[in-house]
Protein backbone atom coordinates (compact mmCIF):
# COMPACT_ATOMS: atom_id res chain seq x y z
CA UNK A 1 0.00 0.00 0.00
CA UNK A 2 1.37 3.43 -1.01
CA UNK A 3 2.16 5.73 1.89
CA UNK A 4 0.15 8.99 1.71
CA UNK A 5 2.22 12.15 1.34
CA UNK A 6 1.67 15.34 3.29
CA UNK A 7 0.98 18.36 1.09
CA UNK A 8 2.36 21.47 2.82
CA UNK A 9 0.65 23.82 0.38
CA UNK A 10 -2.97 22.69 0.67
CA UNK A 11 -3.41 23.93 4.22
CA UNK A 12 -4.42 27.12 6.02
CA UNK A 13 -1.62 29.09 7.68
CA UNK A 14 -1.87 32.06 10.06
CA UNK A 15 -0.14 34.83 8.15
CA UNK A 16 -0.40 37.82 10.49
CA UNK A 17 -2.27 39.13 13.51
CA UNK A 18 -4.96 41.53 12.33
CA UNK A 19 -4.18 44.03 15.09
CA UNK A 20 -0.63 44.35 13.73
CA UNK A 21 -1.66 45.26 10.18
CA UNK A 22 -2.02 48.83 8.97
CA UNK A 23 -4.68 49.12 6.24
CA UNK A 24 -2.88 52.16 4.81
CA UNK A 25 0.25 50.22 3.85
CA UNK A 26 0.96 46.99 1.93
CA UNK A 27 3.02 44.51 3.94
CA UNK A 28 5.52 41.97 2.64
CA UNK A 29 5.68 38.55 4.29
CA UNK A 30 7.16 35.17 3.34
CA UNK A 31 5.46 31.79 3.72
CA UNK A 32 6.98 28.51 2.52
CA UNK A 33 9.50 30.49 0.52
CA UNK A 34 6.76 32.41 -1.30
CA UNK A 35 6.93 36.22 -1.05
CA UNK A 36 3.42 37.54 -0.44
CA UNK A 37 1.91 40.99 -0.04
CA UNK A 38 -0.93 41.74 2.39
CA UNK A 39 -3.11 44.74 1.60
CA UNK A 40 -6.63 46.02 2.20
CA UNK A 41 -8.63 47.53 -0.69
CA UNK A 42 -9.93 50.95 0.32
CA UNK A 43 -13.53 50.76 1.54
CA UNK A 44 -13.51 46.97 1.96
CA UNK A 45 -13.63 44.97 5.18
CA UNK A 46 -11.11 42.22 4.51
CA UNK A 47 -7.45 42.00 3.65
CA UNK A 48 -6.20 40.44 0.42
CA UNK A 49 -3.06 38.39 -0.15
CA UNK A 50 -1.29 38.46 -3.53
CA UNK A 51 1.97 37.10 -4.83
CA UNK A 52 4.42 39.94 -4.18
CA UNK A 53 5.32 40.41 -7.87
CA UNK A 54 3.95 42.87 -10.39
CA UNK A 55 3.40 40.91 -13.66
CA UNK A 56 4.94 43.82 -15.62
CA UNK A 57 8.59 43.66 -14.54
CA UNK A 58 8.34 41.66 -11.27
CA UNK A 59 8.75 44.66 -8.95
CA UNK A 60 7.57 43.98 -5.37
CA UNK A 61 3.98 45.12 -4.89
CA UNK A 62 4.70 45.44 -1.15
CA UNK A 63 6.68 48.57 -2.06
CA UNK A 64 3.55 49.97 -3.67
CA UNK A 65 0.67 51.99 -2.26
CA UNK A 66 -3.11 52.01 -1.96
CA UNK A 67 -4.41 54.53 -4.48
CA UNK A 68 -6.68 57.13 -2.84
CA UNK A 69 -9.09 57.41 -5.81
CA UNK A 70 -9.52 53.80 -6.88
CA UNK A 71 -8.67 52.00 -3.64
CA UNK A 72 -6.56 49.57 -5.68
CA UNK A 73 -3.02 48.34 -5.11
CA UNK A 74 -0.60 50.39 -7.20
CA UNK A 75 2.87 49.22 -8.15
CA UNK A 76 5.36 51.99 -7.37
CA UNK A 77 7.59 51.13 -10.34
CA UNK A 78 5.31 52.06 -13.28
CA UNK A 79 1.92 52.69 -11.66
CA UNK A 80 0.09 49.54 -12.74
CA UNK A 81 -2.98 49.03 -10.53
CA UNK A 82 -4.69 45.83 -9.37
CA UNK A 83 -8.16 45.43 -7.89
CA UNK A 84 -9.21 43.10 -5.09
CA UNK A 85 -9.52 40.17 -7.53
CA UNK A 86 -5.93 40.65 -8.69
CA UNK A 87 -6.98 41.96 -12.10
CA UNK A 88 -4.93 44.80 -13.58
CA UNK A 89 -7.33 47.73 -13.81
CA UNK A 90 -4.99 50.44 -15.06
CA UNK A 91 -1.74 50.79 -17.01
CA UNK A 92 -0.77 54.48 -17.21
CA UNK A 93 1.41 53.85 -20.27
CA UNK A 94 -1.28 51.97 -22.26
CA UNK A 95 -2.07 53.54 -25.64
CA UNK A 96 -5.32 51.56 -25.88
CA UNK A 97 -7.61 50.96 -22.85
CA UNK A 98 -8.50 47.54 -24.30
CA UNK A 99 -4.91 46.51 -23.69
CA UNK A 100 -5.65 46.34 -19.97
CA UNK A 101 -8.90 44.38 -19.94
CA UNK A 102 -8.57 41.16 -17.88
CA UNK A 103 -5.21 40.31 -19.40
CA UNK A 104 -2.68 40.95 -16.67
CA UNK A 105 -3.45 39.41 -13.30
CA UNK A 106 -1.61 38.93 -10.04
CA UNK A 107 -1.81 35.54 -8.38
CA UNK A 108 -4.40 35.75 -5.57
CA UNK A 109 -4.32 33.50 -2.51
CA UNK A 110 -7.51 32.48 -0.64
CA UNK A 111 -7.83 34.22 2.74
CA UNK A 112 -9.99 34.18 5.86
CA UNK A 113 -10.10 36.30 8.99
CA UNK A 114 -10.94 34.60 12.27
CA UNK A 115 -9.82 34.71 15.92
CA UNK A 116 -8.09 38.03 15.14
CA UNK A 117 -5.78 36.33 12.62
CA UNK A 118 -5.40 36.70 8.86
CA UNK A 119 -5.25 33.19 7.38
CA UNK A 120 -3.95 32.25 3.95
CA UNK A 121 -4.28 29.08 1.87
CA UNK A 122 -0.81 28.37 0.49
CA UNK A 123 -1.98 26.91 -2.86
CA UNK A 124 -3.71 29.58 -5.00
CA UNK A 125 -4.77 26.94 -7.55
CA UNK A 126 -7.01 24.97 -5.15
CA UNK A 127 -9.41 27.65 -3.92
CA UNK A 128 -12.36 25.22 -3.99
CA UNK A 129 -10.56 22.85 -1.62
CA UNK A 130 -9.67 25.83 0.59
CA UNK A 131 -13.36 26.76 0.86
CA UNK A 132 -14.17 23.25 2.10
CA UNK A 133 -11.29 23.04 4.58
CA UNK A 134 -11.73 24.28 8.14
CA UNK A 135 -9.17 26.48 9.86
CA UNK A 136 -6.88 24.88 12.49
CA UNK A 137 -8.47 26.85 15.32
CA UNK A 138 -8.64 26.14 19.02
CA UNK A 139 -12.20 25.98 20.37
CA UNK A 140 -10.86 27.01 23.79
CA UNK A 141 -9.56 30.44 22.81
CA UNK A 142 -12.88 32.25 22.92
CA UNK A 143 -13.92 34.91 25.40
CA UNK A 144 -17.39 33.35 25.68
CA UNK A 145 -15.73 30.25 27.17
CA UNK A 146 -14.60 32.33 30.13
CA UNK A 147 -11.03 32.76 28.89
CA UNK A 148 -8.95 35.87 28.38
CA UNK A 149 -6.14 35.60 25.87
CA UNK A 150 -3.16 37.40 24.43
CA UNK A 151 -1.18 37.11 21.22
CA UNK A 152 2.46 37.15 20.09
CA UNK A 153 4.44 37.09 16.82
CA UNK A 154 8.16 36.31 16.34
CA UNK A 155 10.44 35.62 13.38
CA UNK A 156 13.04 33.00 14.30
CA UNK A 157 16.56 32.16 13.20
CA UNK A 158 16.03 28.40 12.94
CA UNK A 159 14.10 25.96 10.79
CA UNK A 160 10.45 24.95 11.02
CA UNK A 161 11.52 21.42 11.92
CA UNK A 162 13.50 22.71 14.92
CA UNK A 163 10.65 25.01 15.97
CA UNK A 164 8.08 22.19 16.05
CA UNK A 165 10.55 19.97 17.89
CA UNK A 166 11.08 22.66 20.52
CA UNK A 167 7.41 23.53 21.10
CA UNK A 168 6.60 19.80 21.30
CA UNK A 169 9.07 19.40 24.18
CA UNK A 170 7.54 20.26 27.58
CA UNK A 171 10.52 18.94 29.53
CA UNK A 172 12.85 21.80 28.49
CA UNK A 173 10.59 24.51 29.95
CA UNK A 174 11.74 24.65 33.60
CA UNK A 175 15.41 24.50 32.55
CA UNK A 176 15.65 26.66 29.41
CA UNK A 177 13.05 29.13 30.74
CA UNK A 178 14.26 29.17 34.34
CA UNK A 179 12.69 32.05 36.23
CA UNK A 180 10.22 32.71 33.40
CA UNK A 181 8.09 29.55 33.21
CA UNK A 182 9.41 27.38 35.99
CA UNK A 183 12.65 26.69 37.83
CA UNK A 184 15.43 24.36 36.78
CA UNK A 185 15.50 22.62 40.16
CA UNK A 186 11.93 21.47 39.50
CA UNK A 187 12.81 19.56 36.33
CA UNK A 188 11.44 16.03 36.55
CA UNK A 189 10.15 13.13 34.45
CA UNK A 190 7.31 13.82 32.00
CA UNK A 191 5.60 10.51 31.20
CA UNK A 192 4.03 11.17 27.80
CA UNK A 193 1.76 8.61 26.16
CA UNK A 194 0.94 8.73 22.44
CA UNK A 195 -2.82 8.27 22.05
CA UNK A 196 -3.09 9.10 18.32
CA UNK A 197 -0.63 9.40 15.47
CA UNK A 198 -1.97 9.83 11.94
CA UNK A 199 -1.24 11.89 8.84
CA UNK A 200 -3.31 14.79 10.23
CA UNK A 201 -2.90 14.60 14.01
CA UNK A 202 -0.47 13.57 16.73
CA UNK A 203 -1.75 13.68 20.31
CA UNK A 204 -0.10 12.77 23.59
CA UNK A 205 -1.46 12.73 27.10
CA UNK A 206 0.21 12.69 30.48
CA UNK A 207 -0.98 12.26 34.07
CA UNK A 208 -1.04 15.47 36.07
CA UNK A 209 -1.99 19.01 35.22
CA UNK A 210 -0.52 18.91 31.68
CA UNK A 211 -3.42 16.91 30.29
CA UNK A 212 -2.72 16.85 26.54
CA UNK A 213 -0.56 18.15 23.69
CA UNK A 214 -1.79 18.12 20.10
CA UNK A 215 0.12 18.65 16.88
CA UNK A 216 -2.10 19.25 13.86
CA UNK A 217 0.24 19.48 10.85
CA UNK A 218 1.57 21.63 9.45
CA UNK A 219 1.41 24.33 12.12
CA UNK A 220 -0.95 23.98 15.13
CA UNK A 221 0.71 22.86 18.37
CA UNK A 222 -1.50 23.22 21.43
CA UNK A 223 -1.09 22.51 25.13
CA UNK A 224 -4.09 22.04 27.42
CA UNK A 225 -3.22 22.58 31.07
CA UNK A 226 -5.75 22.00 33.85
CA UNK A 227 -4.85 22.57 37.51
CA UNK A 228 -6.67 20.84 40.42
CA UNK A 229 -7.99 24.26 41.52
CA UNK A 230 -10.04 24.57 38.32
CA UNK A 231 -7.63 26.99 36.68
CA UNK A 232 -7.01 26.24 33.01
CA UNK A 233 -4.54 27.41 30.40
CA UNK A 234 -4.26 26.92 26.65
CA UNK A 235 -0.91 27.49 24.98
CA UNK A 236 -1.30 27.49 21.21
CA UNK A 237 1.70 28.08 18.96
CA UNK A 238 1.42 28.11 15.19
CA UNK A 239 4.75 26.96 13.71
CA UNK A 240 5.17 28.48 10.27
CA UNK A 241 7.84 27.51 7.69
CA UNK A 242 9.37 30.62 6.10
CA UNK A 243 12.64 29.69 4.36
CA UNK A 244 15.35 27.07 4.86
CA UNK A 245 16.76 27.79 8.32
CA UNK A 246 14.06 30.34 9.18
CA UNK A 247 10.61 30.05 10.72
CA UNK A 248 7.90 32.10 12.39
CA UNK A 249 5.81 31.58 15.51
CA UNK A 250 2.38 33.03 16.21
CA UNK A 251 1.32 32.33 19.77
CA UNK A 252 -2.08 32.57 21.46
CA UNK A 253 -2.16 32.24 25.25
CA UNK A 254 -5.49 31.75 27.05
CA UNK A 255 -6.41 31.44 30.73
CA UNK A 256 -9.55 31.45 32.85
CA UNK A 257 -7.96 33.07 35.93
CA UNK A 258 -6.35 36.42 36.91
CA UNK A 259 -8.62 38.05 34.34
CA UNK A 260 -8.61 41.54 35.87
CA UNK A 261 -4.81 41.66 36.03
CA UNK A 262 -4.64 40.38 32.46
CA UNK A 263 -7.00 43.09 31.19
CA UNK A 264 -5.09 45.97 32.78
CA UNK A 265 -1.63 44.73 31.72
CA UNK A 266 -0.59 46.32 28.40
CA UNK A 267 0.18 43.78 25.68
CA UNK A 268 3.58 45.40 25.02
CA UNK A 269 4.56 44.95 28.67
CA UNK A 270 3.75 41.24 28.51
CA UNK A 271 5.80 40.99 25.33
CA UNK A 272 8.98 42.70 26.60
CA UNK A 273 8.87 41.23 30.11
CA UNK A 274 7.91 37.63 29.24
CA UNK A 275 7.26 36.54 25.65
CA UNK A 276 10.43 38.02 24.13
CA UNK A 277 12.52 36.50 26.91
CA UNK A 278 11.00 33.04 26.46
CA UNK A 279 11.94 33.01 22.78
CA UNK A 280 15.32 34.64 23.51
CA UNK A 281 16.14 31.88 25.99
CA UNK A 282 15.66 29.28 23.24
CA UNK A 283 17.08 31.16 20.25
CA UNK A 284 20.82 30.51 20.48
CA UNK A 285 20.32 26.96 21.78
CA UNK A 286 18.13 26.05 18.81
CA UNK A 287 20.04 28.00 16.16
CA UNK A 288 23.22 26.12 17.05
CA UNK A 289 21.53 22.79 17.80
CA UNK A 290 20.23 22.32 14.26
CA UNK A 291 23.61 23.32 12.81
CA UNK A 292 25.45 20.87 15.05
CA UNK A 293 23.08 18.16 13.81
CA UNK A 294 23.84 19.09 10.18
CA UNK A 295 27.55 19.70 10.37
CA UNK A 296 28.79 17.37 13.08
CA UNK A 297 26.63 14.41 12.15
CA UNK A 298 26.31 14.52 8.35
CA UNK A 299 26.36 10.71 8.08
CA UNK A 300 23.84 10.24 10.88
CA UNK A 301 20.10 10.73 11.20
CA UNK A 302 18.29 12.16 14.20
CA UNK A 303 17.78 8.57 15.36
CA UNK A 304 21.49 8.09 15.96
CA UNK A 305 22.60 11.69 16.60
CA UNK A 306 20.03 12.33 19.36
CA UNK A 307 20.11 10.41 22.62
CA UNK A 308 16.53 10.30 23.91
CA UNK A 309 16.11 7.57 26.55
CA UNK A 310 13.20 9.11 28.52
CA UNK A 311 9.46 9.26 27.88
CA UNK A 312 9.72 13.07 28.00
CA UNK A 313 10.97 12.94 24.38
CA UNK A 314 8.17 10.70 23.14
CA UNK A 315 6.33 13.45 21.25
CA UNK A 316 9.54 14.57 19.54
CA UNK A 317 10.22 10.97 18.45
CA UNK A 318 6.67 10.63 17.14
CA UNK A 319 6.91 13.93 15.26
CA UNK A 320 10.23 12.96 13.69
CA UNK A 321 8.74 9.62 12.60
CA UNK A 322 5.75 11.48 11.13
CA UNK A 323 8.09 13.79 9.21
CA UNK A 324 10.10 10.85 7.83
CA UNK A 325 6.98 8.80 6.99
CA UNK A 326 4.77 11.43 5.35
CA UNK A 327 7.25 14.10 4.19
CA UNK A 328 10.24 11.90 3.28
CA UNK A 329 12.23 13.87 5.83
CA UNK A 330 12.20 17.15 3.92
CA UNK A 331 10.24 20.37 3.46
CA UNK A 332 8.99 21.18 -0.07
CA UNK A 333 11.76 23.59 -1.03
CA UNK A 334 12.61 21.65 -4.21
CA UNK A 335 9.07 22.16 -5.52
CA UNK A 336 9.69 25.90 -5.33
CA UNK A 337 13.24 25.73 -6.74
CA UNK A 338 14.56 27.21 -3.50
CA UNK A 339 18.19 26.18 -2.98
CA UNK A 340 18.81 24.48 0.34
CA UNK A 341 22.40 24.76 1.58
CA UNK A 342 24.05 21.51 2.56
CA UNK A 343 24.71 23.14 5.91
CA UNK A 344 22.93 26.11 7.42
CA UNK A 345 25.62 28.72 8.21
CA UNK A 346 26.46 29.43 11.83
CA UNK A 347 25.78 32.90 13.10
CA UNK A 348 27.75 33.77 16.23
CA UNK A 349 26.52 37.37 16.32
CA UNK A 350 24.25 37.41 19.36
CA UNK A 351 22.86 40.84 18.48
CA UNK A 352 21.59 39.48 15.17
CA UNK A 353 20.21 36.26 16.66
CA UNK A 354 18.42 38.15 19.44
CA UNK A 355 17.39 41.09 17.28
CA UNK A 356 14.06 41.70 18.98
CA UNK A 357 13.31 44.82 16.95
CA UNK A 358 13.39 43.19 13.50
CA UNK A 359 12.01 39.85 14.70
CA UNK A 360 9.10 41.27 16.70
CA UNK A 361 8.85 44.97 17.57
CA UNK A 362 8.53 46.31 14.02
CA UNK A 363 5.68 43.85 13.36
CA UNK A 364 3.77 44.35 16.63
CA UNK A 365 1.42 47.35 16.75
CA UNK A 366 1.38 47.41 20.56
CA UNK A 367 5.18 47.39 20.88
CA UNK A 368 5.68 49.90 18.05
CA UNK A 369 3.31 52.39 19.69
CA UNK A 370 4.85 51.88 23.14
CA UNK A 371 8.35 52.40 21.76
CA UNK A 372 7.34 55.67 20.06
CA UNK A 373 5.71 56.88 23.28
CA UNK A 374 8.81 56.01 25.33
CA UNK A 375 11.07 57.86 22.88
CA UNK A 376 8.82 60.94 22.93
CA UNK A 377 8.78 60.91 26.74
CA UNK A 378 12.56 60.82 26.78
CA UNK A 379 12.75 63.83 24.50
CA UNK A 380 10.18 65.71 26.60
CA UNK A 381 12.01 64.95 29.86
CA UNK A 382 15.35 66.00 28.39
CA UNK A 383 13.92 69.27 27.08
CA UNK A 384 12.23 69.90 30.44
CA UNK A 385 15.54 69.36 32.27
CA UNK A 386 17.45 71.74 30.01
CA UNK A 387 14.76 74.43 30.16
CA UNK A 388 14.49 74.16 33.94
CA UNK A 389 18.24 74.42 34.53
CA UNK A 390 18.45 77.38 32.12
CA UNK A 391 15.49 79.12 33.79
CA UNK A 392 16.94 78.69 37.28
CA UNK A 393 20.29 80.06 36.10
CA UNK A 394 18.56 83.20 34.79
CA UNK A 395 16.53 83.85 37.96
CA UNK A 396 17.41 86.61 40.36
CA UNK A 397 19.11 85.53 43.57
CA UNK A 398 15.99 86.09 45.68
CA UNK A 399 13.74 84.07 43.35
CA UNK A 400 16.36 81.36 42.89
CA UNK A 401 16.78 80.91 46.64
CA UNK A 402 13.04 80.19 46.94
CA UNK A 403 12.29 78.27 43.72
CA UNK A 404 15.68 77.02 42.60
CA UNK A 405 16.06 73.92 44.79
CA UNK A 406 12.54 72.44 44.22
CA UNK A 407 12.69 73.09 40.47
CA UNK A 408 16.13 71.52 40.14
CA UNK A 409 14.99 68.56 42.30
CA UNK A 410 12.00 67.97 40.01
CA UNK A 411 14.24 68.29 36.94
CA UNK A 412 16.70 65.76 38.38
CA UNK A 413 13.83 63.39 39.16
CA UNK A 414 12.70 63.71 35.53
CA UNK A 415 16.28 63.07 34.41
CA UNK A 416 16.27 59.87 36.47
CA UNK A 417 13.07 58.76 34.73
CA UNK A 418 14.73 59.60 31.41
CA UNK A 419 17.66 57.34 32.33
CA UNK A 420 15.33 54.48 33.22
CA UNK A 421 13.46 54.79 29.94
CA UNK A 422 16.65 55.18 27.90
CA UNK A 423 18.87 52.52 29.43
CA UNK A 424 16.41 49.99 30.91
CA UNK A 425 13.11 50.02 29.05
CA UNK A 426 13.97 51.09 25.49
CA UNK A 427 16.66 48.39 24.91
CA UNK A 428 14.05 45.69 25.57
CA UNK A 429 12.43 46.59 22.26
CA UNK A 430 15.75 46.13 20.40
CA UNK A 431 18.21 43.71 21.99
CA UNK A 432 18.96 42.32 25.42
CA UNK A 433 21.54 39.54 25.57
CA UNK A 434 20.23 36.38 27.21
CA UNK A 435 22.92 34.65 29.32
CA UNK A 436 21.64 31.42 30.89
CA UNK A 437 24.55 31.29 33.34
CA UNK A 438 23.42 34.62 34.82
CA UNK A 439 19.91 33.37 35.64
CA UNK A 440 20.12 32.40 39.31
Amino acid sequence: MTQPEFNFFQHWYPLALLADLDPKYPKSITLLGIRLVIWKPQGQQNYQVFLDECPHRLAPLSEGRIDEKTGNLMCSYHGWEFNSQGVCSRIPQAENPELVKDKFCVQVFPTREQQEILWVWADPLSAELAAKTSLPLSPKIKTENGFVWSRYFRDLEYDWLTLVENIADPSHVPVAHHGLQGRRENARSVPLEVVESTLNLIEVKTPGYLSSIQFEPPCRLEYEIAFPTGKKMQILVYCIPVLPGKSRAIGLFAQNFAKSLHRITPLWWEHIMLRNLVFDSDMILLHQQERFLQQNHPEKTWKTAYKMPTTADRLIIEFRKWFDRYCQGQLPWKQLNIPVPEYFPFNDNRQQLLDTYHQHTQHCSSCRKALKTIQRLQLGLLIYFLLTVSSVALMSDSVRSYWGIPLIAIALFGLGIYGGLKYYLEPKFYFVDYIHADKK
